[in-house]
């Protein structure tokens, strides 16, 4: 599969201006590295959008579903540094998705993003998976380098935020993730979903982010 293991972690929000470098420079020299540090967890990307909202966007893979419930995750999530609190209050517009990834189609991973969020019916969402699997095919598609499916977990999928007890009608939404070479290769692909009269009434967001940065597990110093 183009993305590594079998769970992700995705997360976005926006940030006040006064506080954008210093949430930046967390992302970068703190954040991200030290999620992809937690057993289990493969790799993570950065995004900015390109059009769409919130502004930042990140995925983070994880080895299985089971690790985004695990007790080292956990821990993390428990003992966050003085600097992930201080920047963490001040997150707006936060959608946190904690995702099984249930489909998985092409090679490698774009430059650019795009991404459609789903709320599916009540019923059939398996039929609902079937139909998908047959548009996210990047073979024929120019500049599309793969195509993904997240499918939430309605209990798991909560913001860190103050608000994160408030009840979430999009808490089991699903993400169709579009990998490209360039932003300019996304739209008319997410036209064919977001378009399409069969997904139309399902389609609550859609937008366009550009990757600011990756690394994986691979990639950390050992001790």
């Amino acid at each position: 599969m183009p993305i590594a293991g079998q769970g992700m972690l995705l997360t976005s929000m926006d940030i006040d201006s006064l506080h954008e470098a210093e949430f930046n420079r967390w992302y970068d020299r703190e954040h991200l590295e030290e999620r992809v540090a937690i057993d289990g967890f493969l790799e993570a990307r950065r995004y900015v959008a390109h059009d769409g909202k919130p502004k930042y966007l990140s995925l983070y893979s994880t080895a299985t579903f089971e690790v985004l419930e695990s007790p080292a995750y956990s821990k993390a999530l428990a003992n966050q540094t003085d600097w992930s609190k201080a920047n963490i209050a001040r997150f707006q517009n936060m959608i946190r998705g904690v995702a099984r990834i249930t489909i998985s189609r092409g090679v490698g991973r774009g430059a650019a993003l795009g991404v459609i969020r789903l709320r599916p019916p009540a019923e059939g969402a398996d039929k609902l998976r079937v139909a998908l699997r047959e548009q996210l095919d990047p073979a024929s598609r120019d500049g599309i380098i793969s195509m993904h499916l997240l499918e939430n977990d309605p209990v798991l999928s909560k913001p860190l935020t103050a608000d994160a007890g408030k009840a979430d009608p999009g808490a089991g939404d699903w993400f169709v993730l579009v990998d490209a070479t360039d932003v300019s290769a996304v739209p008319a692909v997410a036209a064919s979903i977001t378009g399409n009269a069969a997904f139309t009434p399902l389609v609550v967001t859609s937008g366009v982010y550009r990757l600011l940065w990756d690394v994986a597990e691979s990639d950390l110093p050992r001790s």
